[in-house]
């Protein structure tokens, strides 16, 4: 499966729409892109993960280590996602408590 990536600005927050797998093969992509926007100087991300099919440990590492990257800069990294099979993954390994997830991309831009 591909993993689909795009990216847009709303206000102060870019927002990644993240599509299809996030998996040893393909999380590579999407831990370019997010340091690419750190480098950038875009430290307030919101990742849209609902149209994310799987995810895998390699897609977890890469959310926090640009989690880690975000804050570093004194940015945050946001996520939106509502599918109950990801959020498992996020409950199960703890994560839920390092990222604040968010059930539409409108909520995580307006949240503070």
């Amino acid at each position: 499966m591909e993993l689909k990536l795009a990216t847009r600005v709303e206000g102060a927050r870019t927002i990644v729409e993240v599509g299809g797998e996030i998996d040893v093969y393909t999380a590579p992509r999407l831990r370019e892109k997010l340091i690419e926007l750190v480098g950038a100087g875009r430290t307030q991300i919101v990742v849209d993960m609902e149209r994310v099919e799987f995810l895998d440990s390699t897609g977890l590492g890469v959310l926090v280590g640009a989690r880690t990257r975000v804050n570093a800069q004194g940015g945050s990294l946001r996520l939106v996602c509502t599918q109950d099979r990801i959020l498992k993954i996020f409950r199960i390994t703890g994560l839920e408590n390092l990222f604040p997830i968010y059930a539409s991309v409108t909520e995580a831009v307006a949240a503070d």
